[in-house]
């Protein structure tokens, strides 16, 4: 059964709003009819041009962040010359500040003093909030339950209307578009407008200028308005760089449009890459990214949590899910065709939650073998556990949780010891194991990810 809206202002307090209480009492989350959004229709797709992008840059210049495109410091190890643009040190932690300007400052006059709405699980909702607050235009946005809780509360420090309903985006845009009807609010979808897509193109620009003539720019992707307008921008100033579209394996929407010949609705895992979560892909992104798009990537969620980890411990970057999957491509070989060559990577969004980052580093450890986790059954006679313990100080490894078991073991002169250690490297790790082997009979090990294993 659906549930009745939740509005809330900044502080929490039911909104009084005579349209807004008329809708609380509807079931407004039935899909009885589906409301189309006039700048995403999917009978008339908008392409956007290079033209578009330009008048982009030049509105939104000293309003965004010029963000740097250095050389990455372990470019060698990757084997081509890799340069890093780093988009998640915008202000609100995304490139999505590029879009959300450029569509507020392209509103009429009118539109400015009545505001916009929009639904977004975080980074959206952040710029948008964020630069209609500077602009001082008024920002509704319905964001699902599921949304990050820093980022809802982002939302209302930047004084917009915040809105929290809806299992999932499809719920949440279903209630935004209908507020978008009734309260006479412009609705900006964070991936499919015209200027969104033109405002992420700066990006393509910026990139050209800092590096010129790449080979190939790899571009995370979502609903596609990231890809749509940073193709636009390159393969007009470079129509020989590659344009290379990465997606994570569970959320793999634009993969399947265009096996598909359009947008098609597609079931979304949980996943590090919370962004790019788009059951279906922008129509006027698609019909602006296909022709421009040289190759679309998927990777396993695996190499997502590895990339993070590297860019913490080789860039000093740390970056969400998303930000990291074109790295990612790049580490589960899925690029080795571009070894020697100048390569652009875009590290999108830097907002990702605490609690997951720390999963995030862990998952990395264990993907690269550093992290390893084993059960043994040793003596339980004075001194079992300690042999145990001096082996380990003997192979240089450092026991992070240790933990020991009795009553479920057939043999009551044993102790199962669950162990948790920190290895070197991958190598480290093997000779870990076949240490363990020789000395225990009952050794069994935490399994690591098949496609990982076989990049070491």
């Amino acid at each position: 059964m659906s549930q009745p809206i939740k509005l809330e202002t900044t502080n929490g307090a039911t909104n009084g709003n005579s349209k807004v209480e008329e809708l609380k009492s509807q079931s407004v989350l039935a899909r009885t009819e589906e409301i189309v959004d006039p700048f995403c229709d999917p009978k008339k797709p908008q392409r956007i041009s290079f033209h578009d992008v330009t008048s982009a840059a030049f509105l939104i210049k000293g309003g965004v962040e010029r963000t740097p495109c250095p050389k990455s410091t372990s470019s060698e190890s990757y084997g081509m010359d890799l340069y890093l643009k780093k988009d998640f040190l915008q202000f609100t932690g995304s490139f999505k500040e590029r879009g959300a300007r450029y569509a507020l400052l392209s509103l009429s006059e009118e539109q400015k003093r009545k505001g916009v709405i929009s639904a977004s699980l975080g980074n959206h909702a952040l710029a948008l909030s964020f630069h209609g607050w500077k602009l001082g235009i008024p920002v509704t946005v319905v964001m699902p339950k599921a949304a990050p809780i820093m980022k809802i509360q982002k939302c209302r420090n930047y004084k917009a209307r915040v809105i929290v309903e809806g299992r999932d985006m499809g719920e949440a845009k279903t209630l935004a578009m209908r507020m978008s009807r009734e309260e006479k609010l412009l609705y900006v979808n964070g991936y499919d407008h015209p200027h969104i897509m033109a405002g992420q193109g700066t990006i393509g620009l910026e990139i050209l200028e800092q590096v010129p003539e790449p080979d190939a720019v790899v571009v995370p992707v979502g609903g596609g308005g990231l890809i749509a307008g940073i193709a636009t921008a390159v393969k007009a100033l470079s129509p020989s760089t590659k344009i290379i579209g990465v997606e994570s394996e569970k959320c793999a929407s634009f993969s399947r449009a265009m096996e598909n010949k359009g947008p098609i609705h597609t079931p979304i895992k949980n996943t590090l890459a919370d962004g790019l979560a788009v059951p279906q892909v922008g129509v006027n992104a698609y019909a602006t990214a296909v022709p421009l798009i040289d190759r679309m990537v998927v990777v396993k969620e695996e190499w997502i949590a590895v990339a993070i980890l590297r860019l913490v411990e080789e860039e000093k970057c740390v970056v969400e899910g998303a930000g990291g999957t074109g790295l990612a491509a790049i580490l589960a070989g899925h690029l080795d065709d571009l070894r020697g060559k100048k390569v652009v990577v875009l590290l999108c969004g830097g907002n990702i939650d605490t609690t997951v980052f720390g999963r995030c580093l862990e998952r990395g450890l264990a993907a690269e073998g550093r992290l390893v986790k084993f059960n043994v059954e040793v003596s339980d006679r004075p001194g079992g556990i300690n042999d145990l313990c001096a082996l380990l100080v003997r192979m240089g490894v450092s026991i992070k949780d240790i933990m020991h078991e009795r009553a479920w073991l057939r043999d009551i002169y044993t102790v199962e010891v669950k162990v948790v250690c920190e290895t070197m490297d991958w190598a480290h790790s093997l000779e870990l194991k076949d240490e363990l082997k020789k000395c225990y009979n009952q050794v069994k090990f935490s399994d690591v990810p098949l496609a990982i294993k076989g990049k070491h």
